[in-house]
């Protein structure tokens, strides 16, 4: 009988060390695996500011359908005028140049939370002063009238009773909304679009009659769709573009203004502005 309780006493020992064991080495697993996760996190978060050769990233908040200043190519390449003009800037500085593009409606969340360095796609600094650290104006801008020139629209009198299209959250709107609020009320109906692709979709369907628009992005759609489409010669109103960085980035916006000062001086800037078509609204150095 002793030998059997002996046994007995025996045996739940080794099960009671063996779970030890079991419970010591899933603790020790966890504790690698929740390490490792925290490197990893860690090393995500620094990635997004500099590569992994330690060269910083410049990420370039840009609304991808908004030629001549930021669009997709025909070869489905990033381009455009201010695009351009952030690669240059980024070879003098020695940046790795990213281009973001962005949801305009969201572009301050974006800033904001650091996945972009700046907004630089023919960003209006009329109405928003007060809401970036801002670069000097680079590109003297009006809001103006784009519609068929078999539209009967010739004047911005003519707009009223007609359907207008506006990208959402653009200068054109917040013109039509504010000092032009009464040329607004004329019209039948503002739609608004989430770029300008859509609006042009429905403006050749019939479904708007017209879109406001910048003076830049409203030529280069002239030229590039060719004949069939006019644009007014009253505009609806005037602006300036400049570079948005986040408020209180004195630094960053200096760094990019010095090496844009470079490419106005050497020829680059104003060379640029004639191959988009913008020579005669580029205003910086002038």
């Amino acid at each position: 009988m002793k030998k059997l309780v002996s046994i007995l006493m025996a045996s739940l020992c080794a099960v009671s060390l063996m779970a030890g064991c079991s419970s010591s080495d899933s603790a020790s697993s966890s504790a690698s695996s929740s390490a490792a996760s925290s490197s990893s996190a860690a090393s995500s978060e620094g990635a997004t500011s500099e590569t992994a050769e330690g060269t910083k990233e410049f990420k370039l908040g840009f609304d991808a359908e908004y030629p001549p200043y930021g669009y997709m190519d025909e070869n489905g390449e990033y381009t455009g005028f201010d695009l351009e003009l952030a690669q240059g800037v980024c070879e003098i500085n020695g940046w790795t140049y990213v281009p973001v593009p962005i949801n305009w409606d969201s572009k301050d969340m974006e800033l904001d939370s650091g996945s972009i360095d700046c907004i630089w796609n023919g960003f209006t600094i009329e109405g928003r002063e007060d809401d970036y650290t801002w670069s000097t104006p680079y590109v003297d801008n009006s809001q103006v009238i784009l519609c068929s020139e078999d539209s009967g629209i010739n004047t911005l009198a003519d707009l009223a009773g007609k359907t207008v299209g506006v990208q959402a959250a653009s200068s054109a709107l917040a013109a039509l909304q504010g000092d032009q609020a009464e040329l607004a009320a004329t019209f039948g109906a503002l739609q608004e679009f989430g770029d300008y692709n859509s609006a042009f979709i429905e403006l050749q369907a019939g479904s708007i009659d017209a879109i406001a628009m910048d003076i830049g992005v409203a030529n280069y759609q002239v030229e590039s769709r060719g004949e069939g489409y006019k644009v007014l010669e009253e505009a609806i109103s005037t602006e300036q573009y400049g570079i948005g960085f986040k408020k209180g980035n004195e630094e960053l916006r200096d760094q990019v203004e010095e090496a844009l000062m470079q490419l106005v001086e050497d020829g680059t800037f104003d060379e640029l502005a004639e191959k988009y078509g913008i020579s005669d609204l580029v205003c910086l150095g002038k």
